[in-house]
């Protein structure tokens, strides 16, 4: 059960789901690869005929080296992964809720009552593939910056609908 749905309070309803957008695992998947190629490399230089030459290091600490940057690039990938898939957001027919962080949580809620504007900034790229910065804006209070959302048209969409109180859209 994802964090939106254990803390509904009565008559609450989800009305909308989105997540962060896989632009997000960018940077994360880059230097992953870069890892997995350093792994290939040093695994393919293992089986030449001049490892273990006199200035060159062994088989076994070449295929160790690769093990090691396999692993280091499989967990990069895997933090990506999971800063992508910890992020929840969601409408609901009361309120806006954020939650992101594994071991570090940061939650935002905002009532709908209390939100004075929702903005969406789409850079070029971001209308390409389906991302963007969503700012929502509550009553005296400060902006709330969501980044790289996926589909952040569509929550915009979801909170005015529920703000001016017309039914889940399919």
């Amino acid at each position: 059960m994802s964090y939106v749905e254990k803390h509904l309070i009565p008559g609450e309803t989800v009305q909308y789901q989105t997540k962060l957008h896989w632009v997000v695992m960018l940077g994360h998947l880059a230097i992953a690869a870069v890892f997995e190629l350093l792994a290939i490399t040093f695994l393919v230089a293992s089986f030449s005929p001049s490892a273990g030459a006199k200035n060159m290091p062994s088989r076994g600490t070449m295929v160790w080296v690769s093990l090691i940057c396999f692993l280091v690039g499989a967990v990069l990938f895997f933090i990506g992964l999971l800063k992508r898939n910890v992020t929840e957001m969601a409408v609901t027919n009361k309120r806006v809720i954020v939650k992101s962080g594994l071991v570090d949580r940061r939650t935002t809620e905002i009532l709908l009552s209390r939100i004075e504007s929702v903005v969406v900034d789409e850079p070029a790229m971001g209308r390409i593939l389906g991302y963007g910065t969503v700012i929502v804006r509550g009553t005296g209070g400060t902006p709330e910056v969501f980044q790289r959302i996926q589909h952040p048209l569509k929550l915009r969409e979801q909170v005015q609908s529920q703000i001016a109180g017309e039914p889940k859209a399919s």
